[in-house]
């Protein structure tokens, strides 16, 4: 049985500060900084009259505070399971943009988004606590719905592979980094949070299912060892 909703959100409630460090990002994810980069920058260059950003999974709020260098008059709408998490986030993030701040605490698989209400979703290492292929397909057709015409969805995530062998070597490709950054105690305590929180998807999967909800335009930015950075744009 994996972690209920209720389970992940307060080990979240406890881990603010790990989140709050906009030079690391999430450390225990492999290339952080340079995923993070990537994405708000291909976000900006794909959408570069962009009003609105909705943060998925804000965290502590690094990609909207990434996003908002040099766009410092976007509105942003920040949504994390964690109250404490979502506070920082908001303090960060108002603290960095002249527009509106809206905080919104819950699951995006109940939250209400609304229709062509932005142009840019950012969603960093938050999808792959989707469960089923159905859930899978409505978070993304529900994301697809909240864009305008024209915007673009970021995805940052960990991923599965569809080869067992293939998949084996990244996790002890992983296992190594973790090893190297924080011992093996480390690496045993990500691999025993992330065995009972994630259930990822392949890279192949979430990119046809960008192409089937109605983005047209599909790139990827970045891979390595159980990790990606890639999104779309919203054509239909």
């Amino acid at each position: 049985m994996k972690s209920t909703v209720d389970e992940i959100r307060r080990r979240f409630d406890n881990d603010v500060e790990r989140f709050s460090n906009l030079d690391t990002g999430q450390t225990a994810t492999m290339d952080a900084p340079l995923v993070m980069s990537l994405v708000t920058q291909a976000a900006a260059a794909v959408t570069p009259g962009a009003r609105d950003l909705l943060d998925l999974g804000c965290g502590a709020g690094n990609y909207s505070l990434k996003m908002l260098q040099g766009r410092a008059g976007l509105n942003v709408t920040l949504v994390d399971l964690s109250r404490p998490m979502l506070d920082r986030a908001v303090q960060r993030v108002s603290a960095g943009t002249a527009g509106r701040v809206t905080a919104m605490q819950g699951d995006v698989r109940d939250l209400d988004l609304g229709a062509e209400q932005f142009d840019v979703v950012l969603a960093a290492m938050v999808l792959h606590h989707l469960r089923g292929d159905e859930e899978w397909s409505a978070v993304f057709e529900k994301i697809r719905r909240c864009l305008r015409p024209g915007g673009s969805f970021w995805i940052a995530d960990h991923i599965e592979h569809d080869d067992p062998a293939v998949s084996a070597l990244m996790r002890r490709r992983w296992g190594e980094y973790l090893a190297g950054l924080g011992g093996e105690a480390y690496r045993d305590k990500v691999f025993a949070y992330t065995e009972a929180e994630d259930t990822p998807r392949p890279l192949m999967f979430q990119l046809d299912l960008l192409r089937r909800c109605g983005f047209g335009r599909v790139e990827v930015l970045h891979k390595n060892t159980c990790f990606a950075a890639f999104g779309g744009v919203r054509t239909v």
